[in-house]
């Protein structure tokens, strides 16, 4: 059965055969998917420049038993501007790693390949901050994998008036309250983590945040990710080793 679906591709590898290459693709209909692509690396292969790291293209895919096979690809868009700068190209790839963990396996994965697309355009425009664009992507992709943070009132008490964070927990405390692993909050810092949460998808990119606030929320973000996941990425210790 053949399947035409939009895709990211999230990995690659070259060492599959002497011109093979085997790919992980974030897929609008099927979610995160392996597939080889015959013939790749050969320099006419019009499937080679289509299914590299980083580019989004449409593919046409027959399913085998243990993995995708890419019959046909054609390239959308391919990022140039975030692969030509190696800050942006480390985050790039720690969204791809981190998409791989959190985006459902051949399950629609429409809004996860959409937000991983916007992340990508705002970087490649420096359009936003690029630690306000890993905060965003980071706790929506957190969201949509069922980790979602309550963020509204204080755990304790009830009262939206918080100050803390706990990663652990993924809870919001008042002046009163908290919790042992819990991280300061500031007040634009907990209204962006609301915003992240429960806008529209839509609108989920649209705001600004002053640097200290920026710095805040992507702390209490990141360990909330870490502290949820129980792991730790490759890909993100590179792009702070850049910072």
């Amino acid at each position: 059965m053949k399947l035409t679906t939009d895709a990211l591709i999230i990995r690659e590898t070259n060492t599959v055969g002497e011109s093979d290459r085997f790919v992980t693709a974030l897929t609008r209909d099927c979610g995160v998917i392996r597939a080889s692509v015959r013939g790749a690396r050969q320099l006419k292969n019009r499937n080679g420049s289509a299914t590299q790291l980083l580019c989004y293209s449409r593919l046409s895919l027959y399913k085998g038993r243990e993995k995708y096979i890419v019959d046909d690809a054609e390239p959308l868009q391919v990022f140039f501007e975030v692969r030509g700068q190696l800050e942006k190209l480390a985050l790039a790839q720690y969204f791809c790693e981190l998409a791989g963990v959190l985006a459902p396996v051949e399950e629609p994965a429409e809004e996860e390949l959409r937000l991983l697309l916007n992340a990508l355009h705002y970087l490649a425009e420096d359009s936003r901050p690029m630690p306000l664009i890993k905060a965003i992507t980071e706790l929506r992709l957190l969201c949509r994998a069922g980790y979602m943070p309550a963020v509204v009132n204080c755990a304790a008490c009830d009262t939206q008036v918080c100050v803390r964070f706990s990663p652990l927990r993924g809870e919001v405390y008042c002046e009163e309250h908290g919790a042992p692993d819990a991280v300061p909050l500031t007040a634009g810092a907990l209204q962006a983590m609301r915003h992240i949460v429960y806008a529209p998808f839509e609108k989920c990119f649209a705001f600004s945040l002053p640097q200290t606030d920026t710095e805040v929320l992507c702390t209490a973000v990141e360990r909330f990710l870490l502290a949820q996941l129980n792991r730790g990425f490759h890909t993100l210790d590179f792009y702070h080793s850049l910072r």
